[in-house]
């Protein structure tokens, strides 16, 4: 990174150059950032960037919204947006294993959407109930990449792994009892899933998994325009 790609705040250095490297401004993580501090970040993207600004995980955004116009909030998903992209024909399927893995779902949904991805959401489709995962397989086996949100022992990602071509992005989630280990034995079952080729992300990231997404869409437009 050159000193131009780089705008020093004090309290950060924002990386203006993201989008020019990567097809997307830096995307800002919330928690554990003032509102103050949110606003300056935002303007500096706003400024130097033309495509979307995004900040996952805030809990509060009616300050940031009145000091920096034009932006959304999406509550379930703790997301602020600002210029949201134009939806693309790249089509991905966001699969929750069941109600309390939603949360992450609706984040991963939420942030490949803004980014201009074109999104389903199908929930409560766990292993648990395999009727209700093959009732959605054409929809899935038709997505050019499907996201899997599971927690309990993660079945769900070797399941829908099995039944697709296309890139599977698995994400674990925190859900389920004590041996679940807050999402540690998700992880670690997806990861040793016999369904060769899963992709898997950190634990609760819907971020991480929607970003896989994204990447994946930028490589699909490359080699279709080439």
């Amino acid at each position: 990174m050159t000193g131009s790609d780089a705008v020093d705040l004090g309290f950060a250095r924002v990386d203006v150059g993201r989008e020019a490297r990567q097809g997307l401004p830096e995307v800002v993580y919330g928690t554990g950032k003032t509102a103050p501090q949110i606003v300056s970040i935002v303007r500096t993207l706003l400024q130097h960037n033309d495509g979307p600004v995004l900040v996952t995980r805030v809990t509060s955004a009616s300050e940031v919204l009145d000091a920096v116009p034009g932006g959304s909030y999406d509550e379930s998903a703790r997301l602020l947006v600002w210029r949201p992209a134009p939806r693309t024909t790249f089509t991905v399927v966001v699969a929750a294993a069941g109600t309390a893995d939603q949360p992450v779902a609706l984040e991963a949904a939420a942030i490949a959407t803004a980014v201009g991805l074109d999104v389903t959401l199908v929930t409560d489709v766990g292993v648990a109930g395999l009727h209700r995962l093959l009732a959605e397989q054409d929809r899935l086996r038709a997505a050019d990449t499907v996201i899997v949100v599971a927690g309990m022992e993660g079945a769900l990602a070797s399941a829908i792994g099995g039944l697709v071509a296309c890139p599977v992005v698995a994400v674990p989630t925190s859900t389920g009892y004590g041996a679940g280990l807050e999402g540690v034995t998700a992880l670690l079952a997806m990861h040793a899933s016999c369904a060769a080729g899963i992709t898997v992300v950190n634990i609760d990231s819907g971020f991480g998994a929607a970003m896989a997404a994204f990447r994946l869409s930028r490589v699909a437009c490359r080699s279709s325009t080439s």
